[in-house]
């Protein structure tokens, strides 16, 4: 299911960089929006996870650097029966955590200082043990692509608005195309953002969820990670995460951009309330 969402994903960019580049610049325009569209797929299959570890300057550490944070996160591998994956730390004092890679073979946990500072053992573990389970339940690479894609839709959004400041396409026959282009271009304005949030909002909600339940029975300790979603729920509420980038708020075990504007009314995450309700009664069971 996991390949059959991430080609689905990667052929959704290609069709949608080809619509645009066909409305922009004809078939000339479709041709290198499909080239476009080849190149960045390829990328996000074998680069997005460093681009997003390098976008929060998440930085590798051993177990001599984080001695707690390496070994809850080998002993939890160990129980998932999972290779060890690499683990990093972001240097921001905003408590959240995120996993991303392409598989299990190439996985990577990273952490922020925040949350390092803010959780107890069990619940840190609570924590861990769900971004392990994103990684056992192989839906990393799903997450880690969509970031790349919603990224790469803004991105051809901000080519678009270039491309209508420097006059779009040039063949005679399409000189008097700038209204239709200008209509184009609002549309694209209106249904990339869009596209964007819905690629994000589909992968994340229910995954959520499932890592929440696979991780709490990994570690055997439901209410430390009901705890730990409270708490790190209640301090990015009233310090979002500075340079948190809406393309990869998915990613995170809570949204790093609560609080901000509008973004709740997109939120690529299950509201808080009843992740922690599914935890009680999952503690209730066990």
């Amino acid at each position: 299911m996991s390949t059959f969402k991430t080609a689905f994903l990667l052929t959704l960019l290609t069709l949608f960089f080809i619509a645009i580049g066909g409305a922009l610049g004809g078939r000339q325009g479709m041709q290198m929006a499909f080239i476009f569209a080849m190149a960045t797929n390829l990328f996000a299959y074998w680069f997005s996870d460093k681009i997003v570890l390098k976008m929060y300057r998440a930085r590798p550490v051993t177990e001599s650097e984080a001695p707690e944070l390496v070994r809850t996160v080998r002993r939890l591998a160990q129980l998932g029966d999972m290779p060890m994956p690499k683990v990093y730390i972001i240097p921001t004092e905003t408590p959240n955590a995120f996993a991303t890679g392409r598989s299990p073979n190439h996985a990577a946990v990273a952490a922020t200082e925040g949350i390092l500072k803010i959780l107890n053992a069990e619940e840190l573990e609570g924590v861990l043990a769900h971004e392990l389970s994103h990684v056992k339940n192989r839906d990393v690479l799903i997450g880690t692509i969509a970031a790349a894609l919603a990224g790469a839709i803004y991105m051809v959004i901000n080519m678009a608005r270039w491309s209508m400041m420097f006059g779009g396409r040039s063949d005679d026959r399409d000189r008097n195309s700038g209204p239709a282009q200008i209509v184009v271009f609002l549309i694209i304005s209106i249904i990339g953002p869009l596209l964007a949030a819905m690629i994000q909002m589909a992968i994340s909600r229910s995954r959520e969820y499932q890592a929440d339940d696979s991780g709490a029975r990994l570690c055997r300790k439901p209410l430390a990670l009901a705890s730990a979603l409270e708490k790190i729920h209640s301090i990015s509420a009233r310090v979002p995460m500075g340079n948190a980038n809406p393309a990869t708020a998915h990613l995170f075990i809570i949204n790093p951009l609560s609080g901000r504007d509008l973004m709740n009314l997109f939120s690529t995450h299950p509201p808080v309330e009843r992740r922690v309700e599914a935890l009680q009664k999952l503690a209730r069971e066990l």
